[in-house]
């Protein structure tokens, strides 16, 4: 069972899903998976992998999960972004704070969508800028942007896989 949540001003706030970024590429020829949504949540909507973290599952390790779940990806390597996510959300109300990651795959690796998604595309980070839908999720872009294509990632960022 996860932790209840913790009660701020009256509402709740969860920490309870992940969000997981996907790179292929260096530099300009960098390039993002999204991945379209299919079911009753977000149905059609363009977006990155996220998920929900199980029982007794740290952050990073429910960011691999839901990454090989969702697209049958294992990451080369798996990094920590240092930028959450926050969103309030009505049912159940209360607000979510997302933890973010940058998963970096190999180049030709196949993705393989289960049923939460429709249709996948890799796309430069400009065209991924204007399909992502919510103004948290194109935060977290530029973010990945600054942190993870323009630069070299902090290896303290990194998450051992072993």
């Amino acid at each position: 069972m996860m932790n209840p949540p913790v009660r701020a001003t009256g509402l709740p706030i969860r920490c309870g899903i992940v969000s997981v970024v996907v790179l292929r590429g260096a530099g300009t020829a960098t390039r993002m998976l999204l991945a379209r949504r299919s079911g009753a949540w977000l149905d059609g909507v363009w977006s990155y992998i996220a998920g929900h973290v199980q029982e007794g599952e740290t952050g990073w390790q429910a960011a691999r999960r839901e990454l090989f779940e969702e697209t049958g990806l294992v990451p080369e390597a798996l990094y920590a972004t240092g930028f959450c996510e926050q969103f309030y959300r009505a049912q159940p109300e209360g607000v979510e704070i997302v933890p973010a990651f940058v998963a970096r795959v190999d180049e030709h690796a196949a993705v393989r969508l289960n049923h939460e998604h429709s249709a996948s595309c890799w796309v430069d980070l400009d065209e991924a800028a204007a399909r992502l839908p919510f103004g948290s999720q194109r935060d977290l872009l530029a973010h990945v942007r600054r942190e993870f294509v323009e630069r070299t990632p902090s290896e303290a960022l990194r998450i051992g896989l072993d």
